[in-house]
């Protein structure tokens, strides 16, 4: 059984009222090269830097062999950093930039005094030691010879690799790597990707690493944590992450994806673009779910040969490959094939049982915990939305005066009632007229579904997440208001145990 020499346990990490990571467990083996990945802002440097102890935790245990080092310095943690930003001393040459670390560090040497008993003392390394480290470390990142170099007359990827020696140099059992390919330019930063591979094969120590790079993840990783909004979504292998996605959004963020809106109809079966398709996965009857389908797993063929049939509307060279988007119905697939297509054709598609991966879908609807103004309006997601209230109430009316007549003729006042509201994510539209709704919101995901996309809007504040399917193209962090038509409120009146 694999060693766990980091385990993370329910870290929850606030910056003042902002909530970053939210309920995180995970551990790493050690020896493993696990990569934390995710877009921008969603809480992997954060981890690293958690790990790292530049950070603390507000409530949960980080644990190092299985002591919890939660409120340990970072200088009492074998661990080092390795940043984007090398920090290389620009007035040191290499050797004394590797060196820098050591000529600060002290070690405790045992001596034998006169009488034969041993003693022992703290004392620097000695400039032999600090030497011998020194080349050992350069001849791991296969910089041999350049130790009398001056940092500013290196390349981007040998200044990354005094970077590593300067870390590793310390004989760490973790090192930590937060985006050091970032500065890098794309034929330098896909050769340091399998420099690092073998060079964590050589050093046999534990990698944790931090990208939002899928393919460096893909390419180094044994292990990749998938992240997003402070939450892991998934843990695996790359091609189990890849092959089998938890949810839409790895789906959406690992690679190329065609997610579409399906049915189960049968066991093993099911339905989407119109027809039947037999799959690998199983779930219950009638369920709703994202179908996804990799762009590599489409077979073109003949238009009377396929299961589906529809026109290319697109076609762009990748290098390796085609890129051919087919319009099927209203929907739309992407294919990459070695094959080429013109637009215009019609071509038929085939895929096999084993292409099509089920996933529960996560998002059917909006629920949010509202009250009733004295306006007969209803207030939830830090907003107003016109409503009907009457709904409360079967059978019920309002008065000229505006208050609710129940069907047994009692005058009801509804000012402060609690009510549990449900949307659907098809009875919402968005504006970029912060007036036009009833509340407003950052788009913080987008996801396209064959022939929608599908988006998350957030709110400043409380951070209500509203979810909604919409055929417009946006973009993320778009400034938008939430528009809601009254008749697509749904109002029930709030369980008394769940009143406060």
């Amino acid at each position: 059984m694999a060693e766990h020499i980091i385990e993370l346990k329910n870290v929850v990490k606030y910056y003042d009222d902002t909530l970053v990571i939210d309920d995180v467990s995970f551990y790493v083996n050690k020896g493993e090269f696990i990569t934390f990945l995710g877009p921008s802002g969603c809480g992997k440097t954060t981890t690293l830097r958690m790990i790292a102890g530049f950070d603390l935790p507000t409530s949960g245990q980080i644990l190092l062999n299985g002591k919890d080092i939660s409120l340990l310095p970072p200088n009492k943690r074998p661990v080092n950093t390795v940043f984007q930003r090398y920090a290389l001393f620009p007035h040191l040459n290499v050797f004394e930039n590797i060196a820098f670390g050591l000529r600060c560090k002290k070690v405790m040497n045992t001596y034998e005094n006169d009488r034969g008993e041993s003693y022992t003392k703290k004392e620097k390394l000695s400039k032999k030691e600090i030497a011998e480290k020194v080349k050992k470390a350069l001849a791991l990142v296969d910089l041999e010879g350049f130790e009398k170099r001056a940092v500013s007359t290196l390349s981007g990827g040998q200044q990354q690799r005094v970077a590593i020696a300067r870390a590793i140099v310390n004989e760490p059992e973790i090192l930590l790597l937060d985006e050091p390919l970032g500065a890098l330019d794309l034929k330098m930063r896909k050769e340091m990707q399998i420099e690092l591979k073998e060079m964590h094969k050589r050093l046999g120590i534990t990698f944790i690493y931090v990208t939002h790079d899928q393919e460096e993840a893909l390419t180094m990783s044994d292990t990749i944590v998938v992240m997003a909004d402070g939450v892991v979504q998934q843990i695996g292998t790359p091609k189990g992450i890849y092959d089998e996605p938890a949810n839409a959004f790895v789906a959406d963020f690992i690679g190329e994806s065609n997610i579409i809106n399906g049915t189960v109809v049968g066991e093993r079966k099911v339905r989407f673009c119109g027809r039947d398709f037999i799959c690998v996965d199983d779930f219950e009857l009638n369920e709703k779910v994202d179908v996804v389908v990799r762009p590599e797993d489409i077979e073109m063929c003949a238009p009377d040969e396929g299961m589906l049939k529809g026109t290319v509307i697109s076609v762009v060279f990748k290098g390796i490959h085609y890129e051919i988007t087919v319009e099927v119905g209203k929907f739309e697939f992407v294919i990459q094939s070695t094959q080429s297509r013109n637009v215009g054709d019609v071509i038929g598609m085939n895929i096999a049982p084993d292409a099509i991966h089920l996933m529960a879908q996560k998002h059917n609807t909006n629920l949010f915990d509202g009250v009733i103004t004295k306006r007969n309006t209803v207030e939830f997601a830090e907003g107003e939305f016109e409503c009907d209230v009457t709904q409360l109430y079967p059978g019920s009316h309002l008065d000229e005066e505006e208050y609710l007549i129940t069907k047994e003729g009692e005058k009801l006042d509804l000012t402060g009632t609690e009510v549990r509201v449900e949307v659907s994510p098809n009875d919402i539209t968005i504006s970029d007229d912060e007036n036009a709704g009833g509340t407003t919101g950052h788009i913080i995901s987008m996801i396209y579904k064959g022939d929608h996309y599908r988006l998350i809007v957030r709110t400043p504040e409380e951070e209500e997440d509203f979810v909604l399917a919409t055929p417009d193209l946006w973009n993320e962090n778009d400034y938008v208001s939430v528009v809601i038509p009254k008749d697509k409120i749904k109002l029930t009146l709030k369980p008394t145990e769940d009143k406060r």
